[in-house]
């Protein structure tokens, strides 16, 4: 495994001129950040050695280096699941890599749908914490101290530092920014309404079928985490609306604007 992430590693490194010290995950119908950047250089995952290949509509599959808010960074626009058939290890993959080129802070969105009664479609959530409901741990098998120590802590697995850097930047800009804790499953169904109400019973505020996995890999190998859920679709007994996925890209692109705006700033206060 570490040969294996060493070799992706230095693939990259013959690619580009300089390495970033932040990454950014860009999950479904959120791709247009990398609009936004001054790109110095694109890579395919299917050229990249080791990579596995994003399948998911929406997700183009391109690691992009380039500028934004004044900050050089990498951007994964498209992302891999645990429901394509990937284990836990090759979804993960990308942040093992990330770090090895020397990332120390990692942003992560997806599109999630919301069972906070205070929650509205096109809301964004940051996420203060999260539920993992993954029926596999990334960190299960051997451990590697090289990558990271064998019982991590997720006491903080979202940055309180970042968290309140948004905060702050929303109501400079008068965004409407809400907090919640994201619950991740294995997907590819969408949720049913009693499961809605079970993962807002167990605390939780948002579902999709993502980041937990890459959250926990980046904190264990000590990388400083913020991430955002785009709310797409309301979920719950008292909801009669049938979620598609079209319906979900649709809603993501629409929050796209506050996303991109709340992320180049942060990136420029950092």
């Amino acid at each position: 495994m570490l040969d294996i992430i060493r070799e992706t590693a230095d693939f990259i490194r013959k690619e580009v001129e300089k390495l970033p010290e932040i990454a950014v995950i860009l999950g479904t119908g959120l791709g247009d950040l990398v609009n936004q950047m001054e790109i110095t250089k694109e890579i395919d995952y299917k050229n990249i050695i080791n990579f596995p290949i994003s399948t998911v509509e929406g997700h183009s599959g391109k690691l992009i280096f380039g500028n934004l808010g004044g900050k050089y960074i990498m951007a994964m626009q498209g992302r891999f699941h645990y429901y394509e058939g990937y284990d836990m290890k090759h979804v993960t993959f990308p942040v093992r890599v990330m770090k090895e080129l020397g990332v120390k802070t990692l942003f992560v969105s997806n599109a999630a749908g919301g069972m906070n009664k205070e929650f509205r479609v096109g809301d964004v959530m940051i996420i203060t914490d999260h539920i993992n409901l993954f029926p596999e741990n990334p960190l299960r098998g051997k451990n590697f101290e090289e990558l990271g120590p064998r019982f991590p802590a997720m006491t903080e697995a979202y940055s309180h530092r970042l968290v309140a850097l948004a905060d702050k930047i929303g109501n400079e800009m008068g965004m409407r920014l809400m907090h919640g804790v994201y619950v991740g499953t294995p997907g590819p169904t969408f949720e049913t309404p009693a499961e809605y109400e079970y993962f807002r019973v167990i605390g939780g505020d948002a579902v999709g079928m993502s980041t937990v996995p890459e959250v926990i890999v980046a904190n264990h190998t000590g990388m400083e985490v913020f991430g955002v859920s785009v709310i797409t679709d309301l979920g719950g007994k008292d909801i009669t609306e049938v979620p598609t996925h079209e319906e979900v890209q649709k809603a993501a692109i629409k929050a796209q604007p506050t996303v991109v705006k709340l992320t180049t700033e942060m990136l420029r206060r950092l």
